[in-house]
């Protein structure tokens, strides 16, 4: 969607004396890179018997490659998004890892389209991360920066 939102913006042309499901390829398609963005992890809630934090630490080990305890994650908050077009509801949860907590690569699973990278942003460049603009990226990473700064961040110890 971010992709075909770019190449509307950058190639009107394409859309025009057409609907957006009829279009066809590109002649001369725009980057890819266009419509990668940063988001957190996520998953669709589809798993039966399976509680809210259960199938949030799967999908920290299939996206991050952490395997994390379902008493170890906190639930923050529910939210929704996508208010225009879907309605859905995030619900936001926090949980710290460690190096010995890694035992998988992560990435997500390419058969499902996902195409993941996990990135790490030190905790002094998070909230300059958070309103640069020049970093796509989804209302849930900058609430949860923010959720972090004022709720984490001031137990930690200085430097």
């Amino acid at each position: 969607a971010v992709y075909m939102c770019e190449v509307e913006r950058h190639r009107p042309e394409v859309f025009q004396g057409q609907d957006k499901e009829s279009c066809s390829r590109l002649a001369d398609p725009l980057p890819a890179a266009l419509g990668v963005t940063y988001e957190l992890c996520a998953g669709i809630i589809d798993k039966p018997g399976l509680s809210l934090e259960e199938i949030a630490c799967e999908e920290v080990l299939e996206e991050c490659g952490y395997r994390v305890a379902a008493t170890e994650i906190q639930r923050i908050t529910s939210y929704r998004s996508g208010v225009g077009v879907t309605g859905s509801r995030q619900t936001l949860f926090y949980a710290e890892v460690t190096d010995q907590m890694r035992t998988a690569e992560g990435g997500g699973q390419p058969e499902e389209g996902e195409l993941i990278e996990v990135v790490e942003i030190p905790l002094e460049d998070s909230m300059k991360f958070a309103y640069d603009e020049t970093f796509p990226k989804t209302m849930g990473v900058i609430f949860s920066f923010m959720w972090f700064q004022n709720n984490i961040a001031p137990k930690l110890p200085k430097k």
